[in-house]
């Protein structure tokens, strides 16, 4: 296994450490830690294993931390004008 790997591994390991912990603010702290630390780590599994293998590490990050996922899918769609499509004015 690389080196690329073995650090997302841990990443994981810590994301679910981190995710069983009590915290004060919903883990939102946490969660942009994981996220500064993780887009590095999956720009070097990227580059060392190819993008099939990134695009299978990003999948697994996105699944640990969803709520940043979907809050960026709903600010997303605010910001591009999703509210017409749901009937708003």
């Amino acid at each position: 296994m690389s080196l690329s790997l073995v650090l997302a591994c841990i990443w994981a390991l810590a994301a679910n450490l981190l995710a069983m912990m009590p915290s004060r603010d919903n883990h939102w702290r946490r969660a942009y830690a994981l996220i500064a630390v993780g887009i590095p780590i999956l720009g070097y599994v990227t580059w060392q294993n190819g993008p099939w293998v990134g695009l299978f590490v990003l999948a697994a990050g996105m699944s640990l931390l969803r709520w940043p996922v979907i809050y960026l899918g709903r600010w997303a769609r605010r910001a591009v004008g999703g509210d017409v499509a749901r009937g708003g004015d």
